[in-house]
């Protein structure tokens, strides 16, 4: 079967630090090769490449499927691990990020500040993916709303998400962020429920309305199940990110009643599906029932990791150009 990518292109040799970095069809058509990747329908050939992953927090879906990916590409990873290597020293940005554009073909970057990850890129001669910051987790994005696109448009590739409600409970943290931007570009409408004082950065907000236009809706609200009511999504994440765990107790007091139970689920769509980013604190954030039950997607959203950052990695290193 012949695909066509024509948007995805002009993506070669760029960087992927935010969701909003992508347009429209850049965003459908990685969601469309991410979907055939899937299937067994396109086989890309990156042999030769390599990826570098610098990590400053922990991960396991995002480092082993960053690591998958490339392989099922024919490519390679290695692993730049802050504890063994100069990065870890205190070795300048600008430094590390010009010599390891010498060695390998494009950095996965896990780390705290975006302004961290934007230095990288300043100074790199070759892409670089945000795997993670506070602000920001576009490649699971990508990932999310692939598994929105599998839920309501079936195995078409070429279908879109226009029109669809996504809500997200709990803190407006890095990953709601994502959603709100990669969600505009789709035309989704995207519902954030969240406690007073932990609402997504104003100007990522402002920044989801200009790209939404009119084409669908960006809304906050304090009130749950105002979020959740009709909604074809129901997502939700960890209370207290990484770097937060010593205000675990205090989130708890505030997120009381934000918990993704069955009873928030009962006012969503009849055919909502639940989604989660990983890890899961069960009892805190969502309900044991909930995850476990037959509206969730999490372990396939979880999977999807891999597919998008296997189209993601072939536009920006040129397997679709031509």
């Amino acid at each position: 079967m012949a695909f066509s990518f024509a948007a995805l292109n002009p993506l070669q040799g760029r960087d992927l630090l935010s969701s909003a970095d992508l347009s429209g069809d850049q965003t459908l058509e990685l969601l469309q090769l991410a979907a055939a990747l899937k299937r067994g329908e396109q086989r890309i050939d990156l042999g030769g490449k390599v990826l570098g992953l610098i990590f400053q927090k922990a991960s396991t879906r995002t480092r082993v499927s960053f690591s998958v990916a490339m392989a099922r590409l024919g490519g390679q990873t290695l692993d730049l691990n802050p504890a063994v290597t100069q990065v870890g020293r205190g070795e300048p940005i600008a430094d590390t990020s010009r010599v390891l554009s010498r060695y390998v073909d494009a950095l996965a970057i896990r780390t705290f500040a975006q302004s961290e990850l934007e230095e990288y890129a300043h100074w790199a001669s070759i892409p670089v993916i945000n795997a993670l910051t506070d602000l920001e987790h576009p490649c699971q994005a990508l990932a999310d709303f692939l598994t929105l696109q599998e839920a309501f448009s079936g195995s078409s590739a070429a279908a879109g998400l226009a029109g669809l409600t996504l809500a997200y409970v709990g803190d407006g943290n890095n990953v709601a962020h994502s959603l709100l931007l990669c969600g505009a570009l789709l035309g989704v409408n995207v519902r954030i429920g969240c406690p007073p004082g932990f609402e997504p950065s104003p100007q990522v907000l402002a920044r989801a309305r200009e790209l939404a236009g009119h084409r669908s809706s960006i809304e906050v609200s304090h009130d749950p199940v105002a979020a959740v009511r009709g909604a074809h999504g129901l997502y939700t994440d960890v209370w207290a990110s990484m770097g937060q765990e010593q205000e675990q107790r205090q989130r708890e007091a505030a997120f009381t009643g934000f918990c993704l139970d069955e009873n928030l689920l009962a006012e969503a769509d009849p055919r909502a599906i639940v989604l989660h980013c990983l890890p899961a604190h069960r009892g805190e954030e969502i309900s044991a029932g909930v995850i476990e039950g037959s509206a969730s997607r999490v372990f396939d959203q979880a999977e999807n990791r891999l597919h998008v950052q296997q189209a993601l990695l072939a536009a920006l290193l040129g397997g679709v150009a031509g």
